[in-house]
């Protein structure tokens, strides 16, 4: 019987007994569905289809991603067995920065989604952050945060624009596409995040909302004040009307069509990746922190009820690449500078290999590679530390190269600290079943949740940082190098 199809008699009587987490990420869409335990009873996926338009342009078809999440969806639970009446809740995760607008009475769109990615606003950010309005924007903050002591004015006055902020490619958008324009002047434009755009077309136009976790995202979310920035929207000339009203992430959001699943399942949690991740991994405490190694290397930190302003693929089989760099005592003085450096602000940075030599092997190459994670993540929790004065706790590490022994040895080594790593790696998706399953009743609270996780692995430090000091300036001198390129 197909997954949609209700069934009489006793078993269309029982009780909901499943949560599904779906996962939107930047390479998969990806689902699971989870029984009372946590355990995965089914799953379902899908490669993420880009598109590249233009040279650095980076976009995704709305309608193709439509039909892998509803896709995705159906296929898990149509794997566990199940059928939809027995679906307590559905939790939804997705990549950030990721946005599209539309007509609000048509619902169609006026462009394909942008992706975080997306470089096409590099002009745009080069000349905003050259230019003497920023500056005086710079300096106005600066003396109201010295005035106050007030952090809500510290972001502010070292205000700086990046390609992978939505403001700065929104700004394009209004710049060059003129049926969006001309609908934001009439207040007919819609903006959402790939959540908001997955809620509208599972509702049918019925909820337009966004949660606070995918909202911050965005770069145009105030998070002291908990809305959108008005100031910065004046700033970049985008209207304030565009954008849909901010609900918490553990919600009741309405529930799905039921022309689209055959019954109508509810939708209880909408969140950002990372920090669905983080809610999967159980960080629940003040100090404990989340290292998500993916498409990118992410590390959020749980910082309680302070807000703090700071400025700042080769092989399909992880464990092969580990035993190649293990094989080699070192990379030979190979280094491999990645496309998005944590450090720099540059548009135009690139991807490059530096120190090639006529003995230089595969192994070193790869070595090289997965250098360049560790000592990335080392300078991640360098600024974390230097900027977060909270002690940090448990350090939970998740996502697919979180599967590298190699990379997740040498992160501890480098950081000088034990680092977890859970059972199962796709934490984005049990982060939005988790959401999802306490705000329908499917589980009671968090202590609950904190028994459900499983620990596969343990990297305690074996090597002092002095070991890796000459390897790492070798590659921070690269990373240098291939700046403005």
């Amino acid at each position: 019987m197909p997954c949609g199809q209700q069934e009489s008699g006793a078993a269309a009587a029982a009780p909901a007994r499943y949560v599904v987490g779906v996962d939107v990420g930047s390479t998969l869409v990806k689902c699971h569905v989870y029984d009372r335990a946590a355990a995965v009873r089914g799953s379902g996926w899908r490669k993420v289809e880009l598109l590249y338009p233009h040279p650095g342009w980076v976009e995704l078809d709305p309608e193709v991603l439509w039909s892998q999440f509803v896709g995705v969806i159906k296929e898990a639970v149509q794997a566990a067995g199940l059928h939809m009446t027995q679906i307590a809740g559905l939790g939804i995760s997705t990549q950030r920065g990721t946005f599209i607008t539309w007509h609000k009475r048509t619902g169609k769109p006026f462009h394909n989604f942008i992706s975080w990615q997306d470089l096409r606003s590099a002009e745009l950010v080069n000349s905003w952050n050259k230019s003497l309005l920023l500056k005086v924007v710079h300096v106005i903050f600066t003396v109201l945060h010295f005035l106050t002591g007030n952090d809500r004015y510290l972001a502010p006055s070292f205000l700086t624009f990046s390609t992978q902020q939505t403001s700065m490619k929104l700004s394009w958008v209004f710049k060059n596409i003129h049926e969006a324009e001309e609908a934001a002047k009439k207040n007919n434009c819609c903006f959402g995040t790939v959540d908001t755009w997955l809620l509208y077309r599972l509702t049918k136009g019925s909820v337009y909302a966004t949660d606070y976790s995918n909202a911050s995202a965005t770069g145009v979310f105030e998070p002291f004040t908990k809305c959108w920035n008005p100031t910065l929207c004046n700033l970049l000339s985008i209207p304030m009307s565009i954008y849909p009203p901010v609900k918490d992430t553990s919600f009741n959001f309405g529930s799905a069509d039921s022309e689209i699943f055959g019954v109508p399942i509810p939708i209880m949690a909408v969140v950002a990746d990372q920090q669905s991740a983080m809610f999967g991994e159980c960080c629940f405490h003040p100090g404990d922190v989340k290292l998500t190694m993916g498409t990118g290397g992410f590390w959020n930190v749980n910082t309680g009820e302070h807000l703090f302003a700071s400025q700042r693929d080769l092989f399909t089989n992880v464990d092969e690449t580990a035993k190649m760099a293990q094989s080699i005592v070192d990379s030979q003085g190979v280094c491999f500078v990645p496309g998005f450096q944590v450090s720099v602000n540059d548009p135009y940075s690139c991807a490059s290999f530096m120190g090639l030599k006529p003995s230089t092997t595969r192994n070193h190459l790869v070595r090289a590679i997965l250098e360049s994670v560790a000592f990335r993540n080392k300078q991640l929790y360098d600024t974390i530390v230097k900027k977060v004065r909270i002690p940090l706790q448990t350090i939970r590490a998740d996502g697919g190269v979180s599967n590298n022994s190699f990379i997740m040895q040498m992160t501890s080594d480098l950081i000088n600290k034990k680092i977890e790593k859970p059972a199962n790696a796709d934490m984005s998706s049990l982060g939005a079943a988790f959401l999802a399953g306490l705000a329908s009743g499917f589980w009671t609270d968090k202590e609950q949740l904190k028994k459900l996780r499983r620990i596969e692995a343990v990297f305690e430090p074996q090597k002092d940082l002095e070991e890796y000091k000459p390897a790492m300036e070798t590659w921070l001198q690269a990373m240098k190098l291939s700046l403005h390129w």
